[in-house]
């Protein structure tokens, strides 16, 4: 098995060449990048198991280069950074990054946290199944109509509300399994064909909005949750 990869984005020489001495003794094979710019050239043409990357950068800060990098895909991400604020690390964590670890750091906690991380990203790289819909052109539940093609949900009284995507996706993913508990990584690939991190609370907050679409005293029962599982669509469904 080759050695895994570790990308250090960090502007501090110092920094760069304790990281990289660290994760050499442990066997990794280390990259370089002072900036985003050098960041993306090396991901463009090399395969990366691990981004350690700093906040503080010239030109773009690592909070706008963690977005960049999560919408390019799943690679491990830690921040590694002296900026030791709750703002910061929730704000890092909300972003997507899988860890958070403040300057100065016990090289032993550094690496068993890398280590770790790079092992849970790989196990979650097996193909996973995806979920097809039915050539459905709406579905109706409890007086409500949801279209497929417009996106419209149509209350019991005729008004019509475009929902956006994430919202459209989830409910009808919930059209397709009534009366089923659906956990909350399922409902995430399918909304965001991402896997559901920690921290990550796009999926709750999906479901506040949805439940505010579906406005009326049957709201909390038409999706129930579920603790510890997930959700559950109350509704019968009938689809056409």
């Amino acid at each position: 098995m080759s050695a895994a990869t570790v990308l250090i984005v960090d502007d501090e020489p110092v920094a760069c060449k304790m990281a990289t001495s660290i994760f050499n003794a442990e066997g990794y094979e280390t990259l370089i990048a002072g900036n985003g710019d050098e960041m993306h050239e090396i991901l463009s043409s090399r395969q990366v198991d691990l981004i350690l990357l700093d906040i503080n950068l010239p030109g773009k800060n690592g909070l706008i280069l963690a977005r960049e990098i999560r919408e390019k895909g799943d690679i491990a991400l830690m921040f590694v950074t002296g900026r030791d604020n709750d703002i910061d690390r929730i704000l890092g964590l909300e972003i997507g990054a899988d860890d958070y670890i403040t300057k100065p750091f016990n090289p032993r906690e550094l690496t068993i946290r890398a280590r770790n991380l790079i092992n849970r990203t790989k196990s979650k790289k097996e193909p996973v199944q995806q979920f097809v819909p039915t050539a459905s052109e709406k579905y109706e539940f409890d007086g409500w109509v949801l279209e497929t093609n417009s996106h419209d949900l149509i209350s019991p009284s005729g008004v019509e509300t475009r929902l956006p995507r994430a919202e459209f996706r989830m409910l009808q993913y919930f059209c397709e399994h009534p009366k089923l508990i659906v956990t909350r990584s399922d409902l995430m690939f399918f909304m965001m064909g991402r896997e559901l991190k920690e921290h990550d609370r796009t999926v709750d907050v999906t479901i506040r909005k949805l439940r505010r679409h579906l406005d009326s005293e049957d709201a909390q029962n038409l999706i129930e949750t579920i603790f510890g599982e997930g959700y559950r669509f109350g509704a019968d469904v009938k689809v056409s």
